[in-house]
């Protein structure tokens, strides 16, 4: 008998646009009040978010070059940079992590110093920030000339249950995330996109992991779903 968490998306994400008569869907392995993964789906597999932003990133891959600096660890800086980067530093707001080689608080900007990088990688960073503007102004600032900025941040999610708990502040839309970046960096050199559509943000918020989806449909972006925000600002180059 097909499981009926199957049987739901397959029916969810058919692409068919016929509205299901009051009292005729079936809810099935979703009719819960507790969600299938609390963990984003990490327990399960890749959560969904991340098929938007790795896209995001390999898009933008060849932005990744020089002096890179990612917060949390290098990951991304090491599978997409290839030769391009020449060094490579981790930011983390506080001590004890290992990887970290700056320790700073990016609303203060304290210990980074100005015109340093040729490239940023920030996910899923900025919702932990309270003082949004102060960062946003720091990481303009830590730019090289010429350099850019590669951030996403979530739209619809769930809140981290466990590390983060605690300092999580915000969620985004395209909108606010435009108003945010283009007040510190020249509208012309920000892009900004949302993506997401309700199907994947259904799928994200019970915590079903990417591998349990059909990943090309994920690729149908719906503007009243905004899963993940995501942002190219670059720096003005010097005159």
């Amino acid at each position: 008998m097909p499981n009926p968490l199957y049987r739901w998306f397959r029916g969810a994400s058919s692409g068919e646009d016929e509205t299901p008569s009051v009292g005729s869907v079936d809810f099935g392995s979703l009719r819960r009040l507790t969600p299938i993964s609390r963990v984003f789906g990490f327990d399960r597999g890749t959560p969904v978010d991340r098929y938007y932003i790795e896209n995001f990133l390999a898009r933008n891959a060849s932005d990744i070059r020089g002096t890179v600096l990612e917060a949390g660890d290098d990951s991304y800086t090491r599978r997409l940079g290839d030769e391009r980067v020449t060094r490579s530093e981790v930011l983390h707001v506080v001590e004890g992590n290992p990887q970290a080689t700056i320790v700073a608080d990016l609303a203060a900007g304290e210990n980074i110093p100005s015109d340093t990088f040729d490239c940023i990688i920030l996910t899923q960073t900025l919702q932990f920030i309270y003082d949004l503007k102060s960062a946003i102004l720091t990481l303009h600032r830590i730019l090289r000339p010429g350099g850019v900025l590669l951030a996403t941040m979530p739209g619809i999610s769930q809140i981290d249950h466990n590390e983060w708990h605690d300092s999580w502040y915000w969620s985004f839309t395209k909108l606010s995330a435009s108003r945010l970046f283009a007040g510190v960096f020249s509208p012309d050199s920000v892009e900004i996109e949302a993506h997401g559509n309700v199907f994947a943000a259904i799928a994200f918020l019970q915590g079903i992991a990417l591998e349990e989806l059909r990943v090309g449909e994920l690729d149908n972006a719906d503007p009243d779903y905004q899963l993940i925000i995501t942002v190219r600002a670059s720096k003005e180059s010097a005159v």
